[in-house]
């Protein structure tokens, strides 16, 4: 990763704050976007810089075009070109799907698939062959869970967005693909009001007998940026210590 330049959206805690941690350990200068959280993603800064790797914040909403395109802009100011972009960012209405709104669903789509797609059009001019594109989404994309209609609607919509893409970018050389992650006990979670029973539940069903973290998932991320991924194109890589395989 030796002088490679990473964008992590929603970099400022849990899984984008260990991606960006890992890679800048590799040898990466990283960019860590946020929205709000703005003392976490200085604290993501100060890990990151104590492996002698810049990391340069930028404040950023990813639903938001313009917001996005200045993100870019600043990125090419600043280093010239990108080499890896990780889609980490999300957000929901955690309701039941009869309870939802037109709001709830365009807010989830938004930020957690069509995010992705703009974040392609505006990086792509910065990448060259090589380059590596990473959507982080879960398993609600296939399975469902109580109150997760928005979000696992949307990471499903993120999957199938990789998959396009992965066929349109292809041919310039750039791999993109997914991590599905399982459960993972980050702050997002505590949103949920049945958080104790979904980590208790994965516990016991998880062959490996743990729950996944979020530096298991940037093990992944940091595998997929290297040379070692090449021939791995428009893929899902489940990181959940066997959860999914129990039905």
């Amino acid at each position: 990763m030796q002088d490679k330049v990473a964008l992590i959206t929603g970099g400022s805690r849990g899984i984008g704050r260990a991606i960006a941690i890992r890679l800048a350990s590799q040898g990466a200068d990283v960019v860590v976007n946020y929205v709000r959280h703005r003392r976490d993603a200085e604290e993501t800064a100060e890990a990151v810089e104590k492996y002698g790797r810049k990391c340069l914040l930028i404040k950023a909403n990813v639903a938001n075009g313009d917001d996005v395109q200045n993100m870019f802009n600043v990125i090419s100011e600043e280093y010239g070109h990108l080499d890896i972009l990780v889609s980490n960012a999300a957000s929901g209405v955690l309701k039941p799907a009869l309870e939802l709104t037109e709001r709830h669903w365009d807010w989830a789509m938004d930020i957690n698939a069509r995010a992705l797609l703009k974040l392609v059009q505006g990086g792509l001019p910065l990448m060259k062959s090589g380059s590596r594109i990473m959507a982080v989404s879960s398993l609600g994309s296939v399975r469902a869970i109580e109150n997760y209609t928005t979000v696992g609607a949307s990471k499903a919509a993120l999957e199938s967005l990789v998959r396009h893409l992965a066929v349109e970018l292809g041919p310039k050389n750039i791999n993109v693909n997914t991590i599905s992650a399982g459960a993972v006990d980050t702050d997002a979670l505590k949103h949920f009001p049945n958080r104790d029973q979904i980590l208790n539940a994965a516990m016991e069903r998880t062959p490996l007998g743990r729950l996944t973290t979020p530096d298991d998932v940037a093990d992944i991320a940091l595998f997929l940026c290297s040379e070692l991924s090449t021939m791995i194109q428009g893929q899902v890589i489940t990181v959940d210590g066997g959860y999914a395989i129990r039905g």
